[in-house]
């Protein structure tokens, strides 16, 4: 079989087992969490690609994240696929391949290793860990900056290959596009280092004038190399480096390597620092109060050894991971695996290069999403090894094959056990996958496999809310208050939830204690608000809907609720106010141009109440109580004609009381 044969094979290979094990994100849902944020209830990416849009990605730190391709790339599957969820898992999935393809090509081209980076691929396509990656749609930000992560390492394999400023500008450009689109790159410029060690071996070069055994950036085939037994690929050499004139020459040759990196590390350290701020401004980086140091140290290391378990034995895999205690044992044995494989590594580095970068790709890799900066409330979370897990896979993909090197069944055991793996692989993968469905069966999941998880228990109540199931949402928002007291959010959607029951006590005490919790919450005083309004005590839910304002002045339902109270209380005045507010902000507010239309009509000035109506009209056609009340405007200034027209319009759009009153006069509509 020809190379270009068995590599098309490879290909097709890849590609398939892929879309087997994940073939169940085209039926999945969107989920409740994040997703809002990035897509379901953005407007701006719900407007597709518009010039706006595209300003808007690249200077919001919406979502305490700056990645503005990210953005453009949710706003393209909007401009094309609308909301339909299976489009934009498709896409996650199509990312996903593509990272595993390159993946491929890129150790290929590196080592020469055909079947070992065949393995690594295979197992970056199929692991269970990798679920979360593919099958969350807020996680685009994942697959698309491990995208330009392949690319990058691609394009510098290509550079290091015939250096040159053109080649160069390349893999720049595709980094600085990757940590636009998410900043768990800036680990990259550490990885290249890596790559020059191995299997790049750029730490040599060759000279006469020094006795010391070299390689090229393209290493030869293995069957070319003198000493080496067959099968032996060119990251199993043995660099002999004996003497200190090598050591130095050697260290003479780092240098340059990483002046040639200085400015991936700039970028790196300006992409921190912006995404620090931001993330900060969020309110998503923690305190040393909520998580002290120490503690971040004991889960650091705990997630190490949790990730590299999890690696060989993917089960109890959950959405959320809590924070949970741990035992000083638990600790203590965490540190000392961590160091015992950190010394092995260190030891076999001069004769098992691929040991060494492969559990440094690992722990390099982990840094910013450790916990050290704690960012959210997450202990660990399965979509932060997405990439990290390159490095064990090599470590794997070589280290066997060497371990077995004088079996006499190597080949065939290799064969069949990979198999095997890759079978399992599947298998639990495909069984992952199912769970990220719908929002139900996947906190139902999270709950089952881990303890006291305040944040399962808060949003599949928020998803019993969305379906109208308002009991069993405020059992789950009682588990989540129980575990975590201080849960604003928790004491939020439960007194929503008393609310729409029509437990008003219940609810404005759930709003009491959610504000009590967070005085600058700003929806726990609108509904409040909306509350009191229920009751007709409309200046004390004027009270609540000032104070909303007053911390959010860009709060448009403030503004229309407060109108709304204003006119009850016969201040039309103050109400068309509020509604001109809504309207400078948002120029497609029906709501407020229907109110506005009704207190002009109560002011008199029945020409700009009926304006007004036509405009609700306009924006929204099917807007039956705006063809009601204008026929009532039409009917104080005597155009009778107009009347009827209306009132058959709102009738038959199904609006009762015009229904009613073409029925009493015996007209049909």
């Amino acid at each position: 079989m020809s190379k270009n044969k068995q590599l098309l094979l490879i290909y097709l290979f890849l590609t398939v087992v892929t879309l087997v094990a994940f073939w169940q994100v085209n039926h999945c849902d969107f989920i409740n969490f994040d997703d809002p944020d990035y897509i379901t209830k953005n407007s701006h990416v719900l407007n597709g690609i518009t010039l706006e849009g595209i300003l808007w990605a690249f200077t919001t730190g919406h979502a305490a994240n700056w990645h503005p391709l990210t953005w453009i790339s949710h706003m393209l599957d909007v401009q094309f696929f609308g909301l339909n969820p299976q489009w934009h898992h498709f896409m996650n999935l199509l990312f996903h391949i593509a990272n595993t393809l390159l993946l491929f090509v890129v150790l290929h081209r590196m080592t020469k290793a055909l079947w070992q980076s065949v393995f690594v691929a295979a197992l970056f396509a199929l692991h269970p860990l990798h679920v979360e990656s593919v099958a969350w749609v807020a996680e685009r930000k994942d697959v698309l900056s491990t995208f330009f992560w392949m690319l990058t390492m691609g394009a510098y394999c290509y550079y290091v290959e015939r250096p040159g400023f053109r080649r160069y500008l390349i893999f720049l450009l595709l980094f600085v596009l990757g940590l636009m689109a998410k900043p768990m790159l800036v680990t990259l410029p550490f990885v290249l280092l890596l790559l020059d060690y191995w299997p790049l071996s750029r730490f040599e070069q060759e000279t006469s004038d020094q006795k010391i055994s070299t390689k090229s950036s393209n290493p030869l085939p293995p069957d070319k190399r003198k000493g080496k037994s067959r099968g032996k690929t060119p990251i199993m050499e043995e660099v002999k480096a004996t003497n200190s004139v090598d050591s130095k020459y050697r260290w003479a040759l780092v240098w340059p390597l990483l002046w040639e990196k200085i400015p991936l590390f700039a970028l790196t350290v300006i992409s921190s620092v912006i995404t620090y701020l931001v993330q900060q401004r969020g309110g998503m980086v923690q305190s040393f109060y909520r998580f002290p140091l120490t503690f971040r140290i004991e889960n650091a290391f705990i997630s190490y050894v949790s990730y590299f378990e999890k690696m060989i034995w993917p089960t109890d895999l959950a959405f959320l991971y809590p924070y949970r205690l741990w035992q000083l044992w638990q600790v203590l044995g965490a540190v000392l695996i961590f160091v015992a494989v950190s010394l092995m590594v260190i030891m076999a580095a001069k004769r098992f290069r691929y040991l060494i970068v492969g559990w440094l790709w690992y722990v390099v890799t982990l840094v910013p999403v450790i916990g050290l900066v704690q960012v959210g409330g997450q202990a660990m979370a399965d979509r932060y090894a997405y990439v990290p897990l390159i490095g064990l896979f090599i470590m794997a993909a070589w280290g066997i094959p060497e371990l077995l090197e004088k079996w006499r069944y190597r080949q065939k055991v290799l064969f069949a056990s990979s198999i095997l793996m890759l079978s399992c692989c599947i298998i639990v993968t495909w069984t992952q996958v199912g769970y990220w469905q719908n929002d139900i069966m996947l906190f139902d999941h999270t709950l089952k496999v881990t303890d006291n998880n305040d944040v399962a228990y808060y949003n599949r109540g928020d998803a019993y809310h969305s379906l109208g199931n308002y009991k069993q949402a405020i059992a789950d928002y009682d588990r989540a208050i129980e575990i975590n007291p201080k849960s604003t959010e928790a004491y939020y959607n439960r007194g929503d939830a008393h609310y729409r029951l029509g437990n008003y006590t219940q609810a404005i005490a759930d709003f009491d204690r959610a504000i009590e919790v967070n005085p600058g919450y700003a929806k726990a005083y609108i509904n409040r608000g909306n509350v009191y309004y229920s009751f007709g005590n409309y200046k004390q839910a004027i009270a609540d809907y000032d104070r909303a304002i007053e911390i959010n002045p860009g709060y448009t339902e403030a503004y229309i609720n407060r109108g709304k109270a204003n006119a009850n209380l016969g201040y039309y005045k103050q109400a068309i106010v509020d509604f001109d507010r809504v309207i400078e902000v948002n120029p497609k507010p029906v709501l407020a141009y229907l109110n506005r239309g009704n207190a002009y009509a109560a002011l008199g000035n029945q020409k700009q109440s009926i304006a007004d109506y036509d405009r609700a009209i306009e924006i929204n056609p099917k807007y039956a109580e705006a063809y009601n009340n204008r026929a009532a405007s039409y009917e104080r200034v005597g155009n009778k004609g107009q009347v009827l027209e209306n009132l058959k319009a709102a009738a038959a759009l199904g609006y009762e009381p015009a229904q009613n009153y073409l029925r009493s006069r015996g007209i049909n509509w």
